[in-house]
């Protein structure tokens, strides 16, 4: 990517029955991106519908999981001509703030960082936008992260924005809860250059599939938890 070029930059939002917010989402995405792809897993509501309407490009992954997802969206990219310089993921429920993208993608723009989460533990916190169980698994599985691999995160946030190579080449695996770690222990291992940004997040509209949920906020601790330890023995 040349830095005194436009880099291209595509948005991946997986999302599950959002028809209320996913409208929202594409629409404030700023228009230096090239594409928005949502990949509507498994929606029983008019996620596909609002999203096209919005002016995105939809994919279908019947396959339950954010990782799948995010994997449909990846193959979809892949097998275009032209391929991005970033990748950027972001969910399809409000939470995050769209218009913050240029903020996020700028250390891979100026100081050629490889990797970039939005930390929503360094950015500002509408109240009840995290429950007490989030707040304490991103403190745990960034502790541990620390520990194991040696690298200094404050969040496993979804907004996020890697270069498009340094994706292909963590050969990501993971076909659900586990994908956003799995993300920053590849970077780890694989010495590539990492940074956060804060990120503001609000309350996001509806209810959440994994936060919302006694079995998956366990579902979700235990993938997140397994996966630091899996790849440690590596």
């Amino acid at each position: 990517m040349n830095a005194k070029e436009s880099p291209i930059i595509k948005v991946i939002i997986p999302a599950m029955n959002e028809e209320k917010s996913i409208g929202k989402v594409v629409k404030d995405i700023p228009s230096m991106v090239k594409e928005v792809i949502v990949v509507n897993n498994r929606s029983t509501d008019h996620t596909a519908a609002e999203a096209k309407k919005a002016g995105a490009t939809v994919l279908q992954e019947d396959r339950a999981g954010y990782g799948y997802a995010c994997l449909k969206g990846i193959e979809y990219v892949k097998a275009q001509d032209t391929h991005p310089d970033i990748i950027v993921f972001m969910d399809g429920d409000y939470s995050d703030y769209p218009e913050e993208l240029p903020k996020v993608i700028a250390p891979i723009i100026e100081n050629g960082v490889d990797m970039v989460i939005g930390s929503r533990a360094l950015g500002q916190r509408e109240a009840g936008s995290m429950t007490i169980p989030q707040i304490f698994g991103n403190w745990l599985a960034t502790t541990l992260l620390r520990w194991f691999y040696g690298v200094r995160f404050s969040d496993l946030g979804p907004f996020r924005a890697i270069r498009y190579e340094k994706l292909l080449a963590m050969n990501m695996i993971d076909k659900t809860y586990g994908w956003t770690v799995e993300m920053q222990v590849k970077a780890a291992k694989l010495g590539m250059k990492s940074t956060e940004v804060p990120v503001t997040y609000r309350q996001r509209i509806g209810y959440s599939k994994v936060s919302g949920t006694v079995k998956g906020t366990i579902m979700a601790g235990y993938k997140i938890l397994w996966t630091i330890f899996k790849y440690s023995l590596r």
